[in-house]
């Protein structure tokens, strides 16, 4: 199993970080192996990414989501993955990111990828993609501010 966790710090409010990521259907305006993620219902996303140069979908169901806390997430088919992106307010108008993702490399070139911190760097180029997109934004284009427990939207 690999492993990657990066942080980030953001020059915006907790709220408007977690709104931000909440929107995952623009995943794509920051994440550079992401071509589309479509939101099925509130707790399931199905993902469409090139990674190590090889195509991959798959359905991936929100776990636990606590806004200004916490999104965290398992992979149901396709690629084995999942993780956690933790918000943490460092004062009122600035925001640390926690990201951690686990995975199962399929193949040489993704083995060997992990190996040699390709993931790492991805996820940190990501997370200042990330930062780049919400502090020339100032705000979040929309929020989903409820709660998932154990893979089940609490009302």
């Amino acid at each position: 199993m690999a492993e990657v966790h990066e942080s980030i710090e953001v020059n915006v409010p907790v709220s408007t970080a977690y709104n931000q990521w909440t929107q995952f259907e623009q995943f794509p305006q920051f994440m550079e192996n992401v071509e589309s993620v479509t939101q099925i219902d509130a707790t399931h996303l199905r993902w469409v990414a090139e990674i190590a140069g090889k195509r991959n979908e798959w359905e991936a169901e929100i776990v636990r989501q606590e806004p200004d806390r916490v999104v965290a997430w398992k992979s149901v088919d396709g690629k084995g993955t999942s993780g956690e992106v933790k918000f943490e307010p460092l004062g009122s108008d600035r925001t640390k990111i926690d990201v951690t993702i686990s995975w199962e490399p399929e193949g040489m070139l993704e083995s060997l990828g992990e190996k040699v911190g390709a993931d790492t760097m991805g996820v940190k180029k990501d997370l200042q993609n990330f930062k780049e997109l919400i502090e020339r934004r100032g705000a979040e284009t929309g929020a989903w501010r409820g709660e998932v427990i154990a893979g089940e939207k609490v009302d």
